[in-house]
C-alpha cells in the first residue's frame, strides 16, 4: 500500500504508517451494517463527543446515569446510535450491561452497535498517536459508495459476552474468518460479531502494539522498546482510562 505523502515524515516502522493508512481507508468504506457516510459521520461524532455538555456532565456526575439531556451531535445519525458513540468515546469505562442492553435490543440493534465499538475504538488510536506526536487530528476521509454488506454470522450466540460473539469453531464459509490470522483469545472474538471489523481493529493493534505470537515471545524483543516497556506502559494507560480486561 502507498504511504501518504502526509505521514512520510512520521519517525515511525514502515509497517505501522502502512495500517494507519489502510484504516483510515477502512473508515470511508461501507462496512458490514453502516454506509461509507455514515461510518464517518459515526467517528466524526466521537471527536466531538468531548466537547458534548452532556458528556461533561455525565464525566463529572457520581453516577452517569443519573444525568439526563441530549446530546450535542454533529450528524444526522438516529439517536440511540449517538447516545452509544458519545458515551464510548467518554466514559467506556463505567458503562453497563443494562444499558449495552437496552441499546443492542432497541432500534440500534447489536451488530451495529458492535461496529460503533469498533469505529470508536479506531479513531481513539488513531487520533491518540498523532497527539502523542504533537500533530493535529487528520481530516476524515471522503466516504466511499456502495452498500453495507449487511450479513451475520448465522452461528452468533450470546454467552460469552454482552454481545453475540462468534466462536472460532463455529466460523462458516463465506464469512471473513479473523482467528487464523489475528489470534482466538476472548478479545478477538469481542467484536466478531462483526468479523469485518475484527481484522480492521486487529489489523492497526498488532503494529501499534504486538503480534498475538510477539507478545509471549520474550527471547525476542520485536520493537525498539522492550516488553517489559510495552507492557508498563499498557498498564498505565489501562489503568487510567479504566480497562479492566
Amino acid at each position: 500500500m502507498a504511504i501518504d505523502d502526509a505521514v512520510t515524515d512520521l519517525p515511525a516502522r514502515a509497517g505501522l504508517l502502512a495500517a494507519i493508512e489502510a484504516a483510515w481507508a477502512r473508515i470511508a468504506e461501507p462496512g458490514t451494517w453502516w454506509s461509507g457516510v455514515e461510518r464517518i459521520a459515526i467517528v466524526a461524532e466521537a471527536r466531538a463527543a468531548g466537547e458534548c455538555a452532556l458528556c461533561r456532565r455525565r464525566k463529572a456526575a457520581l453516577s452517569p446515569y443519573a444525568e439526563a439531556g441530549s446530546h450535542g451531535s454533529t450528524s444526522l445519525l438516529p439517536e440511540p446510535a449517538v447516545e452509544a458513540i458519545h458515551r464510548l468515546a467518554t466514559d467506556a469505562g463505567r458503562i453497563t450491561e443494562a444499558w449495552a442492553r437496552s441499546l443492542c435490543d432497541g432500534t440500534l440493534g447489536e451488530a451495529r452497535y458492535v461496529e460503533i465499538v469498533s469505529l470508536v475504538a479506531i479513531v481513539t488510536a488513531l487520533d491518540t498517536f498523532e497527539h502523542a506526536l504533537g500533530r493535529p487530528r487528520r481530516p476524515l476521509p471522503v466516504a466511499k459508495a456502495g452498500a453495507p454488506t449487511r450479513r451475520r454470522p448465522a452461528a452468533a450466540r450470546r454467552g460469552l459476552a454482552w454481545v453475540a460473539t462468534l466462536a472460532p469453531e463455529d466460523a462458516a464459509a463465506g464469512d471473513p474468518n479473523p482467528y487464523p490470522v489475528h489470534g482466538d483469545k476472548n478479545i478477538h472474538r469481542a467484536l466478531s460479531l462483526v468479523p469485518a471489523e475484527v481484522f480492521n481493529f486487529f489489523d492497526l493493534d498488532v503494529e501499534l502494539y504486538l503480534k498475538d505470537h510477539e507478545i509471549r515471545d520474550f527471547a525476542r524483543e520485536h520493537r525498539a522498546i522492550t516488553h517489559a516497556q510495552i507492557e508498563l506502559i499498557a498498564a498505565r494507560a489501562s489503568a487510567l482510562n479504566r480497562c479492566f480486561y
